[in-house]
C-alpha cells in the first residue's frame, strides 16, 4: 500500500517541528486514519485526498503553489465525493487535537510542583492562608460553539486513552477499531439538541472528568501542603464549585421553558445520586473493618461490619433518590435533599477511622468521596436562571395596563418614578398581582420561571441573572416578583452589564442600589455579599475589542470602589467566550489582567462551548485547568499588578475612543451587513444543529441585532477574524509614533496582554483565503469592501510585527507557530471547499442535501481545527 506510505512519510515532514512524542502521535492516528479511509472508499480516493493536501501544503510556499490552484483542484470534485473529501481533513485536525492535547498535559506532576514552588517562594506562610478563602466557580454553559457530537467526544477521549497503552504494549487493535467507528460516525447532528440534552451533556462533563480531577487537585494539593510543613486542607474545603447555565439560560431562548428548568433539576439530582451511588458501592466493597470508635457503634449497633452497616443505609436511600428523581415520585423521608443527609454517614465513617488509627484507609477513596460531596453535593452543579431585563418590564407593562393606573406603559416611566414604585410595592404588605389578572403567554412564561423558584427545596438554583441590565430599577423588578410569587429573597439577583454604556454606568448602577435601605438589607441579610457580571461577548460586538476591554477594565476599578465604600464585598463574575473577540484567551493571561483588588479570593467564570471540552474533557486536562485558576487567582489576590498611572490612563482612553470611531464607523452600514451576509457562512451556520438557541435575539437583520458567539463564529470561519481586530488600527498607528510609551504602556498586564491577544489573532488570520471567500462569494460594492477590510488586515500584521520588534508573529511561540501552520495544510481544503460549497448552494438553492451536509462538515472540521471559534 504506497499511498500509505507516502501519507507516512508526509506527515512526518508536515510535523517535522514539532516534538518528537507528539509527532510520532500525529503520524501513528494520519496512518490508520489514512487505511480505515482506503478501506472505506479505496486507495484511489486516498491518492485524491494526498493530491488535495499536497497542493495545499505547496500552496503556503509562493515559489511552488498558490491558493488560487488549490481552489481550482477542489472546483473538479465530484459531488460524490465532497463530504467524505471534507471528512477526511476534519478527522484529521480531531486526531491532531487529540495528540495534541495528551503531549501538553504529559507532565502534570513536574508543572504543578514548579508553579506551587514559585507561588511557595514568592508568598511564604501566606500561600496557606489564602487558601482558606480562594474559591473558584466554573459556570458552563450551552452556547453553541461545540460543533463535535458527543457521540464523536466519547470515542476521541477512548482513543486517547488507548494512544497512551500503544506506547506501553505496542498493541494498536483497540485503538484502529476506534478510528474505524469514527470515520464511520456522522459528525453533523441531524437534530438541534433541546436544552436537556445541553444539560445532560454538561453532566457527562462532571461524570466522565470534574467527578476525578477535582479530588486529585485537592489531593495534590494537601500532599504540597504537608510536604511544605503546613497544615493540610479542611475536611470541607470547597475551593472548587461548579454551575450550568444549561436548562436556566431563557435569554433569546424560547426553548427554556420553566417545565425545561424543573426537568434539569431532576436530572441533575437523578445524577448525583448516580455517581455517588457508585462511590458507596466501591467504599462498601473495601471498608470492611470491624474496629470503629463509639459515635459509630451508636449508630449501628452490634454489627460485625459497622462501616458496611452504615454505607449500606446511605445506599439504600441514594437508590430511592434516583428512583425519586427518575419517576417523579412522591417524595419520602428516604429521599435525600440536603448535602449534610449525604455528607453525614460518610463524615461518621472518616472520624471513626481516624480514632482506630487507620487514617491511612480514611485519606483513601472515603476522602475523595467526602471531597466530591462537599463539591457536588445532591444537586451536582447548581443551576443559575438568566433572563433578559425586558422580560421583567413586559410583565410590569402588563400589569400597570390591568390597573389601569396610569395611561403610559411603564417601560415608558422615568427611572425615578419605576424606583419608587418598586420600592413601594417592595415594602408594601399587601399582594400586587391579582387573582383575576390574565397576562399574555409570554409574561405567564416569566411568572412560571419564579413559580419554579418557589417550588425548589434545596440549593439546586444559585443565582438569577439579568441581562442587558442598564438602570437600578432592571434589578429591583427581579426582586419585587421574588417577594410576590417567592416570598422571599431566596437567590442573589446578579446584573449582566454588557454594553459599552451599561458598563460605563456600572458603578453609579451599584451605589444607587446600595444607597436603597431594602436593597442595602437584602445584601446584609447574605453576609455583606453581592456579585455583579461582566459580559465580554455583547460589549465588544458592540465597540470592538480594545475599547470593549478598557470599559470592562474601568467597570470592575469602579464596582470595586464602590462596594468596599459601602462595605460590601463583591465577587465579580467574569462572563468569558472561547474566542478573543469574545474575551477568550490564556486564563493566567486574563486573570492577572484585571484591576488591582477585582479578583479578592474569588473567581467565578463562565466555560463555553468547545472550550469546555479543550479546557475540562477529560481528568488530566481538567487537573491543569483547575490548577491554573488556583494558582492563578491566588497570585491575583496577593501580588495584584499595580494600578496604571493617570499618564497611561489618559493615553488608553484616547486610543479606546479612537479604536471605538473606527470600529463602528465600519460595521453600522448598510454594506457591511450585506458584506457580511455574502462573504461568511452566517445564515448556513444557523442550520448546523450545535445548540438549542436562535442565532438572533430578534428578527431584524442587522449586525446588532445578531448574538456575539455567531457573529464570531461566521468570521472565523473565512479567517477574516475581524471581530477581535477592527479598531485596532488606530492604536498600532499612534503607538508606532511613540515608541517610549508604548514600552511603558507593555510592563502593564492589561495592556499586555491584549497584543499578545491580538498578535494570535493576528496569526490566525488569513488574508489570501479571504480573498478566495471573496472571489467566489461576492462582487461589486461588497467585494470592494471586503477587499479594503483584507487590505486593512494585512497592513495591521505588518505594523504590529514592526510595533513588536519581531521578525514575524509569534516568534516567541514557535510551538504555537508551528503547530498553526501544519493546521493550515489541513485548513486550507476545508476553507476553500467551503467556499465552493457556498457558491454551489446559493446558486443552486437550499435543497441539494450533499451539498448542505459537506458544508457543514467544513463548518465542524474549521471549528475543530482553530478551537477557539466561538
Amino acid at each position: 500500500m504506497n499511498y500509505v506510505k507516502d501519507a507516512t512519510r508526509d506527515l512526518k515532514s508536515d510535523y517535522d517541528a514539532l516534538p518528537e512524542r507528539l509527532r510520532s502521535d500525529v503520524r501513528i492516528l494520519g496512518t490508520i486514519l489514512g487505511e480505515v479511509i482506503a478501506d472505506a472508499r479505496g486507495p484511489e480516493f486516498v491518492d485524491t485526498i494526498e493530491e488535495i493536501r499536497a497542493v495545499a501544503k505547496e500552496a503556503r510556499n509562493e515559489h511552488e503553489g498558490s491558493l488560487e490552484s488549490l481552489g481550482e483542484l477542489l472546483k473538479t470534485i465530484e459531488e460524490d465525493e465532497l463530504v467524505d473529501i471534507a471528512r477526511a481533513f476534519n478527522q484529521f485536525l480531531n486526531l491532531a487535537n487529540l495528540a495534541e492535547q495528551r503531549f501538553y498535559t504529559k507532565d502534570l506532576e513536574h508543572t504543578f510542583t514548579k508553579e506551587w514552588a514559585d507561588l511557595n517562594d514568592q508568598l511564604g506562610a501566606r500561600l496557606r492562608a489564602v487558601l482558606d478563602q480562594v474559591q473558584i466557580e466554573l459556570v458552563l454553559t450551552a452556547h453553541p460553539t461545540e460543533v463535535l457530537r458527543r457521540t464523536l467526544i466519547r470515542k476521541y477521549d477512548a482513543m486517547a486513552a488507548e494512544l497512551d497503552q500503544l506506547h506501553v504494549d505496542g498493541d494498536d487493535t483497540e485503538l484502529r477499531r476506534l478510528i474505524y467507528e469514527a470515520w464511520h460516525t456522522d459528525e453533523i447532528r441531524q437534530q438541534r439538541p433541546s436544552p436537556e440534552d445541553e444539560a445532560k451533556w454538561g453532566f457527562a462533563v462532571v461524570e466522565n472528568s470534574l467527578w476525578d480531577a477535582v479530588p486529585a487537585v485537592l489531593r495534590r494539593l494537601d500532599r504540597a501542603l504537608i510536604e511544605g510543613k503546613m497544615s493540610p486542607l479542611p475536611l470541607d474545603a470547597k475551593i472548587f464549585t461548579f454551575c450550568s447555565w444549561m436548562g436556566g439560560d431563557r435569554d433569546g431562548n424560547p426553548n427554556v421553558t420553566a417545565e425545561t428548568t424543573r426537568e434539569v433539576l431532576l436530572l441533575a439530582r437523578w445524577m448525583s445520586a448516580d455517581l455517588f451511588l457508585r462511590d458507596v458501592e466501591v467504599l462498601i466493597d473495601s471498608l470492611s473493618m470491624s474496629a470503629c470508635n463509639e459515635e459509630l457503634r451508636a449508630q449501628v449497633g452490634d454489627s460485625y461490619e459497622p462501616y458496611r452497616t452504615i454505607l449500606r443505609g446511605l445506599r439504600d436511600h441514594l437508590v430511592v433518590t434516583r428512583d425519586w428523581a427518575e419517576h417523579k415520585h412522591e417524595k419520602t423521608s428516604d429521599v435525600i435533599l440536603e448535602d449534610r443527609e449525604l455528607l453525614d454517614p460518610l463524615l461518621v465513617c472518616y472520624r471513626s477511622l481516624l480514632d482506630c488509627n487507620l487514617g491511612a484507609v480514611a485519606k483513601g477513596p472515603l476522602l475523595d468521596t467526602i471531597r466530591r460531596a462537599n463539591c457536588f453535593g445532591v444537586n451536582l452543579i447548581s443551576l443559575d436562571l438568566r433572563q433578559d431585563a425586558a422580560r421583567h418590564r413586559e410583565v410590569f407593562n402588563e400589569l400597570i395596563d390591568f390597573y389601569g393606573e396610569d395611561s403610559r406603559s411603564y417601560e415608558s416611566w422615568p427611572e425615578q418614578k419605576k424606583m419608587d414604585f418598586l420600592l413601594r410595592e417592595l415594602e408594601s404588605k399587601r399582594p400586587l398581582i391579582p387573582d383575576a389578572w390574565d397576562p399574555s403567554e409570554d409574561v405567564q412564561e416569566v411568572l412560571a420561571t419564579f413559580g419554579v423558584i418557589a417550588q425548589e427545596e434545596s440549593d439546586g438554583l444559585a443565582n438569577y441573572i439579568i441581562s442587558m441590565a442598564s438602570q437600578p430599577s432592571d434589578v429591583l423588578q427581579v426582586a419585587l416578583l421574588m417577594k410576590e410569587i417567592v416570598g422571599r429573597q431566596k437567590m442573589p439577583i446578579v446584573p449582566l452589564l454588557e454594553t459599552q454604556a451599561d458598563l460605563n454606568r456600572a458603578g453609579e448602577l451599584l451605589h444607587t442600589l446600595l444607597s436603597e435601605p431594602w436593597f442595602r438589607q437584602c445584601v446584609a441579610e447574605r453576609g455583606d455579599r453581592l456579585q455583579v457580571m461582566i459580559g465580554y461577548s455583547d460589549s465588544a460586538k458592540d465597540v470592538g475589542q480594545f475599547a470593549a476591554a478598557w470599559a470592562q477594565y474601568l467597570a470592575q476599578e469602579d464596582l470595586t470602589r464602590v462596594a468596599r465604600e459601602h462595605g460590601v464585598s463583591l465577587s465579580l463574575f467574569h462572563g468569558r467566550g472561547g474566542a478573543i473577540g469574545r474575551g477568550g484567551g490564556p486564563a493566567h493571561e486574563a486573570i492577572m489582567s484585571q484591576p488591582s483588588g477585582a479578583i479578592g479570593g474569588n473567581l467565578r467564570v463562565t466555560e463555553q462551548g468547545e472550550m469546555i471540552r479543550f479546557k475540562l474533557g477529560n481528568p488530566d486536562i481538567a487537573f491543569e485547568t483547575l490548577t491554573r485558576y488556583l494558582f492563578s487567582t491566588i497570585e491575583a489576590t496577593l501580588l495584584p499588578p499595580d494600578s496604571p498611572s493617570d499618564k497611561l490612563r489618559y493615553v488608553i482612553d484616547a486610543l479606546a475612543g479612537k479604536s471605538l470611531h473606527n470600529y463602528r464607523s465600519r460595521v453600522g452600514t448598510s454594506l457591511f451587513v450585506d458584506t457580511f451576509n455574502g462573504l461568511t457562512p452566517e445564515k448556513e451556520l444557523a442550520e448546523l444543529a450545535i445548540g438549542s438557541r436562535p442565532n438572533r435575539r430578534k428578527t431584524a437583520s442587522d449586525v446588532f441585532s445578531l448574538r456575539a458567539i455567531p457573529w464570531v463564529f461566521a468570521w472565523t470561519q473565512v479567517r477574516l477574524m475581524l471581530p477581535a481586530w477592527l479598531g485596532f488600527a488606530p492604536v498600532i498607528t499612534d503607538l508606532t509614533k511613540d515608541e517610549s510609551t508604548f514600552q511603558e504602556l507593555m510592563k502593564w498586564p492589561f495592556f499586555r496582554t491584549q497584543m499578545e491577544l491580538l498578535e494570535m489573532i493576528l496569526a490566525k488570520a488569513e488574508p489570501e483565503l479571504v480573498k478566495q471567500y471573496a472571489s467566489r462569494l461576492i462582487e461589486g460594492e461588497q467585494l470592494d469592501l471586503a477587499s479594503r477590510l483584507i487590505d486593512q488586515l494585512k497592513s495591521l500584521q505588518e505594523r504590529f510585527t514592526q510595533l513588536m520588534g519581531s521578525n514575524e508573529l509569534l516568534e516567541d511561540l514557535p510551538e504555537v507557530k508551528e503547530s498553526l501552520q501544519v493546521r493550515n495544510t489541513y485548513l486550507d481544503p476545508l476553507h476553500l471547499l467551503q467556499a465552493e460549497l457556498l457558491h454551489r448552494r446559493r446558486r443552486r438553492g437550499e435543497e441539494n442535501e450533499t451539498i448542505n451536509r459537506a458544508l457543514k462538515v467544513t463548518m465542524a472540521g474549521i471549528a475543530s481545527g482553530l478551537r477557539n471559534t466561538g
